[in-house]
């Protein structure tokens, strides 16, 4: 098994695989009458291919147990897939650079609690890591005709042995 550091995540860091969603870093608009701040334009949907359209879900995803092996990644040719946290929890992005049509070596992001993150069309990523406890996040993704997911094994895993 080859060990993966968790990394923390960054914009520049993340630039390859798709987009940070950090309200931190976003346009601030004041809207309805100054009582509410709008976070403006965190990430913009890719979910045009195929006649495809963009659709919220909620997402609950059980704690994954570390030493975490990861043994796949999956991707979405069709559509971009972004996740922001609604349960105030760290979480782990495992995203990895396309090699001849398989997923490259991986990298794990640690996710602040009050970040979201945008993958790609057709990038590499492994499913939802939740830690600590059961977690929800907001999901935006590509609903329509079309295959929009494909999945490949490592011939051999990479663990991350804490979160």
């Amino acid at each position: 098994m080859r060990e993966l550091e968790l990394e923390p995540l960054t914009a520049e860091a993340f630039a390859p695989f798709g987009t940070v969603m950090d309200p931190g870093a976003a346009e601030r608009r004041l809207i309805n009458e100054g009582t509410t701040e709008r976070f403006h334009a965190l990430a913009m949907a890719d979910t045009g291919g195929q006649g495809g359209r963009a659709i919220l879900s909620v997402f609950r995803g059980q704690p994954r147990e570390f030493p975490y092996k990861i043994r796949m990644m999956e991707r979405h040719p069709l559509g971009s897939q972004a996740f922001f946290p609604l349960s105030n929890r760290e979480w782990i992005a495992v995203v990895a650079p396309d090699e001849d049509g398989r997923p490259g070596e991986p990298r794990a992001f640690r996710v602040p609690r009050d970040m979201g993150v945008q993958y790609g069309r057709n990038v590499w990523h492994h499913p939802l890591i939740a830690v600590g406890q059961i977690c929800q996040f907001l999901v935006v993704d590509r609903e329509g005709e079309g295959d929009n997911l494909e999945e490949i094994g490592y011939p051999a895993p990479y663990v991350i042995t804490k979160p």
